[in-house]
């Protein structure tokens, strides 16, 4: 195995790098595993994030992945009000052909050489029991199976602090009736977009589900007995767009094609640029930053998994996320400003304050 600095490894310049306390690449030619993990920032604690499997296009796009990565955990863990800063980790390969028990040993491996400077956890093509392969050769990693005495699948933590900052957002719209009769569209109908789904209807939500996987679209249909409309792709008209999938799918452009007027989801980096949140402020749309309503995932990892709190506990920790989106909400109207930076100016306060 060597681990080496992402620098050396890819050929970049400082300041591709600029902003990241450490950014370092792993090979080991034996399980065939290639990986990178980013800490961006451990002013609050160490870095905490998932683990991405993913084929990408060239390993240059796996660092431009796992940095902004990093970056938006430092922002959620700060937001949450969690002990833990910022890092990411990704894994270049296809998880359906490349993923194997070595391949994970060896992954934990890289993740113990930094000493606990960086916990990982599970994200697009991992899961808790990969988590419990990887803990075979580190102790430093969240969302383990119950089994193994971790707190299991994260998802519909995460599901429940979306639906949680979309009525919030939903009711400061419309008022006290919130999300009931809005049409919700949900994007992606994974784990996370199937359980948001079903808290939707139980507002008593119109709710759209669209998926290009036909078998992600009979799961959704089969948990919901059919109460929702299908798609292979989302269209309008919609109240709500909720982006559960992949992330730089909010624009303007994309949003008034829906007909929404708020955006709340799943996905991280739902902006392609950051042009976009000023945009989407003009436009009188309004979009519940992504880190701040996806944060009920990793609340759960870290108050039931790191700090033993009781499930009650957990849940009441997540729906505090629908407060810290009233939060930024109303500094965003208060100050004039769009939705991202009031909630930008939150986390820097909180950085601030525990630097100083």
């Amino acid at each position: 195995m060597t681990i080496v600095p992402a620098a050396e490894a890819l050929d970049l310049d400082a300041e591709t790098l600029a902003g990241h306390e450490s950014v370092l690449y792993c090979r080991d030619e034996e399980t065939g595993l290639r990986s990178i993990i980013a800490i961006h920032d451990t002013t609050l604690g160490p870095g905490l994030g998932g683990t991405r499997f993913k084929t990408y296009p060239s390993e240059r796009d796996a660092l431009h992945d796992v940095l902004r990565l990093s970056q938006g955990m430092t922002y959620k863990n700060a937001a949450a009000g969690l002990p833990f800063g910022g890092a990411k980790a990704v894994i270049i390969g296809d998880p359906r052909t490349d993923k194997t028990p070595e391949l994970l040993r060896a992954y934990g491996r890289f993740v113990d050489a930094l000493d606990g400077r960086y916990v990982t956890a599970a994200d697009v093509g991992t899961n808790s029991d990969d988590l419990d392969i990887v803990g075979e050769t580190t102790t430093h990693l969240t969302g383990r199976t119950v089994a193994a005495g971790g707190s299991g699948d994260s998802g519909p933590d995460t599901a429940l602090g979306v639906f949680v900052a979309m009525r919030a957002a939903a009711e400061r719209l419309w008022g006290a009736g919130g999300l009931k009769d809005r049409t919700v569209g949900v994007e992606g109908a994974g784990k996370v977009g199937g359980v948001l789904t079903k808290l939707l209807l139980d507002e008593g939500a119109r709710v759209v589900v669209a998926d290009p996987d036909p078998e992600a679209r009979e799961r959704v249909s089969a948990a919901t007995a059919g109460a929702v409309q299908l798609a292979e792709y989302l269209g309008g008209p919609l109240e709500v767009y909720a982006p559960c999938a992949l992330g730089a799918t909010v624009t303007v452009a994309r949003v008034n094609e829906l007909g929404a007027r708020l955006v709340c989801g799943a996905a991280n980096n739902q902006l392609p640029t950051q042009d976009e949140d000023a945009a989407l402020h003009e436009a009188g749309i309004l979009w519940v930053p992504d880190y701040v309503a996806n944060a009920g995932g990793v609340i759960h990892l870290v108050s039931g998994e790191r700090l033993g709190r009781t499930r009650d506990e957990v849940t009441a920790d997540v729906k505090r996320i629908a407060d810290t989106a009233r939060e930024v909400l109303s500094h965003s109207a208060d100050a004039a400003i769009p939705t991202g930076a009031a909630a930008d100016e939150m986390v820097a306060a909180r950085l601030a304050a525990a630097r100083a």
